[in-house]
């Protein structure tokens, strides 16, 4: 009986198989070809055309580098995903631990907040926290206009505020699958509230905290949005802003501009496969539990 099901379900693993292979080869494919069109010289690639083989040169890279000078803006962006991506996980995990380990009345709204919070498009809100940042005084060694207008810390804080709700609800679910008698022992043994968070519920949460620092590295990290509306200053704009400067006005080397891309993609790369094997657990953990 069991060949026999396993044979019928044969033709549906293929057709399965053969759908997921479609998919992939799909999203790799304009990954490859960029790659692939960034080793190429333009003028080999306009006399012969984009299918052809041949006119490797690893210029593209070296223009691009000096060209959208990728130095200073990696910079702006470290200092804008780093902490971003620190306080949100700070505060979600806070946030999370209380909804998920203390039963409050409130404990249901809070959270059908911050979901609801998330669901509300960033346009909305534009014009109003452009007007709050631009009239929040801060000290002029800070900024040069004396608000917090054109400064890294509206960029920071704007994406913390839009981002902890996802993290949060996220969180609250994963801790719920920790075991209370955990909390309890520590308990027993003498050990806080705080203590209990950072020392038993938190280092148990590592595979989430991974799997969530990866897709607010990246979310973050591609963000351009609040760095235009928040900032006029150009040696402040994050590294998205350096494929800006690769086209031209009139003519774009879309050779070049398929280097810059990679360079851009470079650090999110690195930061997935540091992490895979975290994002993984992350991801997966709790699938199979009743």
């Amino acid at each position: 009986m069991t060949t026999i099901a396993g044979r019928r379900r044969r033709p549906a693993r293929v057709v399965l198989q053969v759908f997921l292979t479609v998919m992939a080869v799909g999203w790799l494919f304009p990954v490859a070809w960029a790659v692939y069109n960034s080793l190429r010289d333009y003028d080999f690639t306009s006399t012969h055309g984009y299918f052809s083989f041949g006119g490797f040169t690893i210029k593209n890279y070296v223009d691009a580098w000096a060209q959208g000078n990728f130095g200073r803006t990696f910079y702006n962006s470290a200092v804008i995903t780093v902490p971003s991506v620190i306080l949100t996980l700070l505060l979600a995990s806070m946030a999370a631990f209380v909804l998920a380990r203390f039963s409050f009345r409130f404990n249901l709204a809070l959270l059908v907040l911050f979901t609801a919070a998330n669901l509300l498009p960033q346009q909305a809100l534009l014009v109003p926290l452009f007007r709050m940042f631009l009239n929040v005084e801060i000290p002029y060694s800070i900024s040069d206009s004396g608000s917090l207008y054109d400064t890294y810390i509206a960029v920071i804080a704007v994406n913390v505020a839009f981002q902890t709700g996802f993290c949060t609800f996220v969180l609250s679910n994963y801790m719920r699958t920790i075991p209370k008698e955990l909390q309890e022992a520590a308990f027993v043994d003498g050990a806080g509230v705080i203590r209990q968070f950072w020392q038993v519920v938190l280092p148990l949460c590592r595979p989430a905290l991974a799997a969530l620092a990866t897709l607010q590295i990246t979310w973050v990290y591609n963000d351009f949005f609040w760095a235009v509306a928040f900032m006029r200053t150009g040696d402040k704009f994050p590294v998205t802003s350096s494929l800006q400067n690769l086209r031209g006005q009139f003519f774009t080397d879309y050779n070049l501009l398929s280097a810059g891309s990679v360079i851009v993609a470079i650090p999110t790369l690195v930061i997935f496969f540091l992490l895979q094997r975290h994002l993984r657990a992350g991801l997966t953990l709790g699938a199979t539990k009743g």
